[in-house]
């Protein structure tokens, strides 16, 4: 079984809005709804490829019932815990001025939910597949991440981590099957910058060496680098194609991953499965479905013969 879980889910409520202008009404030209997360992206790309899912985390009030519908509409497997209080946060998205956004705040998570949670991912057996993704919300201990793969260690769980800084240096010793760092993340737990793949290189390596077993670093137009398990790098360029949505395209690099993996157990398949996930993504107006990353996956090795 595979299970994903968004500790913070949201509903994105994603607009363009041409000529925006402060200080004075605005009206849309173009609006979608859609539930969002990053283990709730992973989830859907999954489902796309046509490998199912249990999405897992918290929900509250009717924006929560929301995100319950679409995903059920969607064939993700609903595993949520409710929250009585609060309701799950709403994102403003502005498509139409890059990478501006308002997210709210999300319900408490109280102990005791927390705990039902933990409880949840006891029934985690040998074989199955984790996706830990994304921030936590401000009521929650800054190490739930860590004692989650404290709990399951040595139980045969695969597990992915996708996020940031200490949420993923602290994991780090558990050894998770796959991390995906992009450049930027990658750079600030060494205190450098990154720019090129080549310098992505030696510090996936160091990952690795504190304890992943497979490093995914994403460098967005730079392409991507993976420091495998099987002790090769393998690296890549971003394939052509026009960006339209960079939203969810680190999501559905880790679900093409993971896809490639479970379907040939083979690290550098596996590696560019996600790369053509990730920018069948980028070049979509939504999350990537089966054809669009078949597409690109041909493109790539086309390039590459």
């Amino acid at each position: 079984m595979i299970y994903t879980v968004t500790f913070n889910p949201s509903l994105d409520y994603i607009v363009s809005v041409e000529d925006f202008r402060l200080s004075l009404t605005n009206r849309t030209d173009s609006e979608l709804l859609l539930p969002g997360g990053k283990g709730i992206n992973v989830s859907i790309v999954l489902g796309n490829l046509g490998i199912p899912s249990t999405a897992l985390g918290f929900i509250a009030g009717f924006t929560g019932d929301e995100v319950a519908r679409r995903l059920k509409l969607l064939g993700v497997k609903n595993g949520f815990i409710r929250i009585e209080e609060g309701f799950t946060r709403i994102n403003l998205k502005l498509k139409s001025i890059d990478g501006t956004e308002i997210n709210g705040q999300g319900p408490a998570i109280s102990k005791e939910k927390l705990e039902k949670l933990m409880e949840q991912l006891d029934g985690l057996e040998k074989g199955d597949i984790l996706f830990l993704s994304g921030s936590i919300p401000a009521s929650m201990p800054d190490d739930v991440y860590q004692k989650v793969m404290e709990r399951l260690y040595g139980r045969g769980v695969q597990i992915v981590v996708d996020a940031t800084k200490d949420l993923l240096v602290n994991v780090l010793s558990y050894h998770p099957f796959l991390i995906k760092p992009n450049n930027h993340e990658l750079g600030e737990i060494f205190g450098t910058e990154i720019r090129t793949r080549a310098e992505a290189v030696p510090y996936a390596r160091k990952l690795k060496e504190r304890g992943a077993q497979n490093v995914l670093v994403s460098m967005a137009g730079e392409g991507a680098v993976l420091a495998a398990a099987d002790g090769k790098v393998y690296e890549a360029p971003v394939p052509e194609g026009i960006l339209v949505n960079g939203v969810g395209a680190g999501d559905s690099m880790v679900a093409g991953f993971m896809a490639g993996w479970m379907e040939r157990a083979d690290y550098e398949y596996a590696f560019h499965m996600g790369i053509a996930a990730g920018s069948a993504s980028a070049f979509s107006e939504h999350l990537a479905v089966r054809e669009e990353i078949e597409a690109v996956y041909k493109q790539m090795m086309q390039d590459k013969n």
